[in-house]
């Protein structure tokens, strides 16, 4: 679990300290401002985007649970390019902004109090929002690359408490931390974490079939390196490299890796040293006049300070002790020599060229500041990021929300007599630090190369053995199953290898039944795919089936006693499945001939203006449409002429491609004339004329007769029994009934060949079946009519949908029973 959590660990404490900072900098200000009485506005902007943040976690969670395999596939590897983007323009705006987005929030929240307390909750709400929306999506991303929640959130969970303590320490003036250090090394990691990722998405979309190449592998290392190792899981949890990537993974992350990196390296790098500033001691600092000499005149000039107050008339400016090593205060040099700098006290050379505010009177010390009104406000942001602010005067104790940054020291006030020299002589210039020890891409270069050293050491190490003992099996159509010895009993895994030309499909299979015990699909050339299967008492050989070539099959081996028996799945064939193709086929063609006669009897009745016989007529002819539920996917365009529903039509209810059974039950139920109702009945008839006549012709994938045991219910579970499909007449549980009829037509039909394979599947589905029959059947009224589903009551709501539920669980397994395997 906790190789998981470092991706999520890292975004979780720089997202939440980034939060966390425009927080204080929030409270900070309306603390300053006496205006305490506006905090709970704040609290309540953050809080509702706090909950806008869990929200959007669950809609992609629940979006992707109701997609199919395919549809996730692709709907995950999308929401991981997004979230790369997103993560990416918060590492660069981050770097660019951390100096200023302090007085940015001030100015908003100055703003804000003047024009009620809306525009503060909006103006919190949106500060933090953002990052909790990019917390949200980064977070999706890495729990679906992991395949579990537990490891991610539990990282999320204690970077966010970590960086909550951070934030408080700040405020409190209990800790000091180098702001722009801590957002440059985190920035470059986390660019090595979104390379990862977005190899993830790429692989994602290339399984979902939306990009090609899913086959096409630049490197495969899981023949020499054991999938569930320490280092393995280490490396895959924290980089999202895994031992076997193709070549547009490898691509693009090379590619990002380079491009992303450099710039953000270049962008660090960019942040130019200051210039030397000509020092000037106490002692010339005046003339006898009480003027600035000319030369430091002109250094002040040449550094001259945003928002400066300027000295009152015939008040001179206050002048320090210049310090050799002096240079301009929060610049990016002084960070990166100095971890402990920060934005350290302006430096006194600066301070001796800036005109200072006037004393008070009565000779108390005065502030030094270059502006007092930009003082830091909360210990992170204005200690790290303002490089104008400078400590209060001697005597004066710093406020809450008021924290100096580390190294930051007080300026000395301007002494009232003579002043001695100290300083340096007049010209003198300050000393440039010492060089850093190593260049800034030392960091990011380490991420990188670690990882990939310690894989290519353990490879080395390991001689080209597969780790943890693990077999191998050289698969081909030369030479299937080299290298396959007689297993132990128990759950093993084989490393399958495809040293042949072709890719193939491979089968571990019993050669007296062929039932198959485990298979691997579409392994490419050169490639290895892992296999797990449970080994009981029996014979075992390996199957390959290249594409376009003959099925080859090893020599068999042999498992004593001791292994127990295990259930192996007998393969199907298409030839298998032809029989009960050709009767659904029959029974099809002969109830789209009864829907033929039903949807001219509609006609009739609204042509006649026999609204009450129109509104009889309409369910007989619906629920016959919903009985051949197994052949929707066949019908083509068909369906949605047909039976087509408002989503995803801009017009809605008037859209004119809404048309079919649901724009006229529309009608019938919601007042219009029989006269506005004839054109639609007419045109279902004349769609279901068509559709027989084409039914013939149409192709029917034997393969959908499984799939649809299970699906025709489940799109049910999600339609009818939602309330998503009704229009007005409440027959829903109808529907519901003409489903269930639909399903049991396909289970009679499939019977035989699932009780081959799992006799115990047919008695337990007939058991829910019956259950649920009843229950639907039990809302029908003597004279035909049905309860509508918003009308039933919670007990019989939760017993109909607890027994859809089961019923689904029941059914799940005939798919993968019957599926057509080329093994057979």
């Amino acid at each position: 679990m906790w190789d998981d959590a470092f991706p999520s660990f890292l975004i979780g404490l720089r997202e939440g300290l980034e939060a966390g900072l425009i927080v204080s900098v929030l409270v900070a200000t309306l603390v300053r401002s006496d205006q305490r009485a506006r905090l709970p506005h704040v609290w309540t902007g953050v809080a509702a985007a706090i909950g806008l943040s869990m929200s959007f976690g669950a809609v992609l969670t629940f979006t992707a649970a109701n997609l199919p395999g395919k549809s996730q596939e692709a709907f995950g590897g999308t929401l991981s390019l997004v979230a790369v983007v997103f993560v990416t323009a918060m590492v660069f705006w981050m770097r660019r902004s951390a100096r200023t987005f302090s007085g940015e929030i001030k100015q908003k929240v100055t703003a804000a109090l003047g024009m009620g307390a809306g525009v503060l909750i909006a103006t919190s709400f949106l500060a933090v929002g953002r990052e909790g929306l990019e917390t949200a999506l980064f977070l999706w991303t890495t729990a679906q690359a992991a395949g579990s929640s537990s490891g991610p959130l539990a990282g999320a969970a204690v970077g966010l408490l970590i960086a909550a303590a951070l934030c408080w320490g700040l405020y409190r003036r209990v800790l000091h931390i180098n702001l722009t250090r801590f957002f440059s090394i985190t920035g470059a990691v986390l660019i090595v974490i979104a390379a990862g990722v977005l190899g993830y998405g790429m692989r994602d979309l290339q399984e979902a079939t939306v990009i090609p190449g899913g086959t096409s592998y630049a490197f495969d290392l899981s023949a020499h390196l054991d999938p569930v190792s320490w280092y393995v899981t280490v490396v895959q949890g924290t980089l999202n490299l895994t031992p076997q990537m193709t070549w547009l993974q490898v691509g693009v992350y090379g590619a990002y890796l380079a491009i992303v990196m450099t710039l953000f390296v270049r962008g660090v790098r960019g942040a130019a040293p200051a210039k030397p500033v000509p020092v000037v001691s106490a002692a010339v600092a005046e003339t006898s006049d009480g003027s600035v000499p000319v030369g430091l005149a002109a250094a002040v000039a040449a550094e001259p300070t945003a928002g400066a107050s300027v000295p009152a008339e015939g008040t001179k400016p206050v002048v320090l002790a210049a310090t050799p090593a002096a240079t301009r205060a929060g610049s990016a040099a002084d960070l990166d020599r100095d971890p402990g700098a920060g934005s350290a006290a302006a430096s006194t050379a600066v301070e001796a060229g800036r005109p200072a505010a006037p004393a008070p009177a009565g000779g108390e010390s005065g502030s030094v500041s270059a502006d007092a009104d930009k003082a830091a406000t909360s210990a992170a942001i204005e200690a790290e990021a303002d490089p104008s602010a400078t400590s209060a005067a001697d005597g004066e104790p710093a406020s809450e929300g008021e924290p100096t940054a580390e190294g930051e020291k007080s300026a000395e006030p301007a002494a009232s007599g003579p002043e001695k020299p100290s300083a340096p002589a007049e010209g003198a210039v300050a000393t440039p630090s010492t060089p850093r020890r190593f260049p800034r891409w030392t960091v990011p270069a380490a991420l990188v190369a670690v990882p990939a050293l310690i894989a290519g050491i353990t490879i080395a190490a390991g001689g080209g053995k597969p780790a943890s003992g693990t077999a191998v099996v050289e698969v081909s159509a030369a030479d299937c199953g080299k290298g396959f010895t007689a297993p132990k009993p128990g759950r093993q895994t084989f490393q399958v290898r495809n040293t042949g030309s072709r890719t193939s499909e491979i089968y571990l299979i019993d050669p007296v039944s062929n039932a198959v015990y485990g298979e691997v699909e579409g392994i490419a050339p050169g490639t290895t795919r892992v296999l797990i299967a449970t080994v009981g008492t029996g014979s075992y050989a390996w199957r390959c089936v290249p594409n376009g070539g003959k099925a080859v099959t090893s020599a068999a081996v042999r498992v004593g006693a001791g292994g127990g028996s295990v259930q192996a799945v007998l393969p199907v064939s298409e030839k298998d499945l032809a029989a009960p193709l050709a009767a659904y086929r029959t029974y099809v063609d002969q109830g789209l001939a009864d829907l033929q006669t039903k949807t001219r009897t509609l006609q009739s009745d609204l042509d006649a203006d026999k609204l009450d016989q129109a509104r009889k007529d309409w369910l007989p002819a619906h629920t016959q449409y919903a009985s051949l539920g197994a052949a929707y996917g066949t019908f083509a365009d068909f369906d949605a002429k047909i039976n087509g529903r408002t989503a995803g039509l801009a017009g809605g209810i008037d859209d004119p491609a809404f048309t079919g059974f649901h724009r006229i039950e529309y009608g019938l139920w919601h007042g219009q004339s029989a006269a506005t109702l004839a054109p639609y009945a007419k045109q279902l008839a004349a769609d279901v004329d068509a559709l027989r006549k084409d039914f013939p012709k149409q192709d029917f994938d034997p393969a959908d007769l499984p799939l649809r045991t299970h699906e025709i219910l489940e799109n049910t579970l999600h339609r009818e029994l939602s309330g998503n499909a009704d229009y007005g007449s409440g027959t829903e549980l109808a529907t519901t009934g003409a489903n269930l009829d639909g399903t049991r037509e396909l289970l009679t039909l499939l019977s035989p060949l699932i009780d081959k394979r799992n006799a115990k599947v047919i008695p337990a589905v007939d058991t829910w079946m019956r259950r649920t029959e009843q229950l639907v059947l039990a809302q029908r009224a003597e004279d035909g009519t049905w309860t509508p589903l918003d009308k039933l009551s919670d007990t019989d709501r939760q017993r109909l949908d607890g027994s859809v539920g089961q019923l689904l669980e029941e059914l799940a397994p005939i798919p993968d029973l019957l599926e057509i395997r080329k093994a057979a």
